[in-house]
């Protein structure tokens, strides 16, 4: 039997290693009761192996605390990791007048500071997600200060704004565009904000009426400024898992909007995507594609965070259109994903495997605790519906 026969088998699988396994692994090991925050440069087993953070680590883990209390269940333990999470990230953004560093010290001082505003953005989602859970004011306070600072650095080029360095005073990222357009969402959503809601609707239609491409059936990762093709490699690009993620993202929004037609557009791309950059040779999916559809490296190393979004945009684009394909497609992905990068003996799951699935010799540190949770939690959310639960 097929994995998607039974929907609510499929519900207590997700649920099972949400709660059972990958939280529990993430709780023992990785909450900083010393300096604050999260760790995340941890082995499969646990240990530590550099006390370093990144700031997208500690944004994502309270956005994943969050979550956890706001659609799960509101366990107390969740809620107080979440209150640890929240100090910690307030401290950090205080210091830094809400321009977010790069990576810190393990007590919070900063190694490297502000680059990407990839960072600005997940230090949004968390501290939206957290005030959804607790109403603290601080925490919306300094959501909307790094609105504004994010804003501002928007309109100015560089390399802040996630694109190589060749092509910053030419070319804009679908990246950028990808994870503002939820934020945003998600903030204006909170505060029942016209302006946010705006921004974060400019930039998902961004992505699909520029950066999708309908005559190539992909969505480019890089476009000139005007929307136009980039006549450079960069322009060539494609990141699968990143135009799956936007999709699922864009869904969620324009269902907020009743726009049936956009939501239309989404998951015909997300079917492009899974045709193009599934492997036919040992299954799972490339991680980079060409604008002509080709793998640039066929022999790369395969990440999870890819797997896990297709999953859920495969529920959720069957959910909106009840098309079989999204279900074969799911059941491809599913049965992949599960065979090659849960861990057993400790709960966690590895973030890479080689390309036929094999385990690497030299097995890297931990992903952060933020995809596979959410891959998690976001498909107990879809099956809940479709298995009438």
């Amino acid at each position: 039997m097929q994995p998607s026969q039974d929907f609510a088998k499929l519900l207590g699988l997700y649920k099972t290693e949400l709660l059972d396994d990958v939280m529990p692994w993430w709780m023992e090991h990785a909450i900083d009761r010393e300096d604050g925050g999260i760790l995340h440069d941890l082995a499969p087993d646990g240990t530590m192996r550099s006390g370093d953070k990144s700031m997208w680590s500690q944004g994502r883990a309270l956005w994943t605390f969050s979550a956890l209390y706001n659609r799960i269940g509101q366990r107390h333990e969740w809620l107080e990791v979440a209150n640890h999470l929240c100090e910690f990230v307030l401290r950090i953004g205080r210091e830094n007048e809400w321009v977010w560093p790069q990576r810190l010290h393990r007590d919070g001082s900063v190694k490297e500071g502000p680059r990407q505003i990839y960072a600005d953005g997940f230090a949004i989602m968390g501290l939206t997600e957290y005030a959804r859970a607790t109403g603290v004011a601080e925490a919306i306070q300094a959501a909307l200060a790094t609105y504004e600072t994010v804003q501002e650095r928007m309109g100015v080029l560089g390399t802040h704004l996630a694109v190589p360095e060749t092509i910053a005073d030419i070319g804009k990222c679908q990246g950028i565009s990808m994870i503002f357009s939820t934020v945003f969402h998600e903030l204006g959503k909170l505060l029942d904000d016209a302006e946010i809601l705006k921004a974060g609707h400019d930039h998902a239609a961004q992505i699909l009426d520029q950066f999708r491409r309908p005559d190539r059936q992909l969505l480019l990762e890089y476009l000139a400024l005007d929307g136009s093709e980039l006549d450079a490699p960069e322009g060539r690009h494609c990141n699968p898992g990143h135009a799956i993620e936007a999709m699922w993202f864009v869904t969620h929004l324009f269902r907020d909007r009743g726009e049936k037609n956009r939501m239309d557009q989404a998951v015909e791309c997300i079917r492009w995507h899974i045709e193009k950059c599934w492997d036919p040779d040992f299954g799972g999916m490339f991680g980079e594609l060409e604008a002509d559809g080709s793998v640039p490296e066929p022999d790369a190393a395969k990440a999870f965070w890819p797997h896990g979004e297709a999953l859920y945009a495969l529920l959720l684009a069957y959910e909106h259109c009840g098309e079989q394909w999204c279900l074969d497609w799911y059941d491809r992905v599913h049965e992949w994903t599960f065979a090659h990068f849960p861990v057993r003996e400790h709960g966690e799951w590895r973030e890479m495997v080689e390309r036929d699935g094999s385990i690497p010799q030299q097995p890297g540190s931990m992903h952060t605790c933020f995809h596979l949770p959410r891959t998690l939690m976001m498909c107990v959310d879809v099956l809940q519906r479709l298995a009438g639960a």
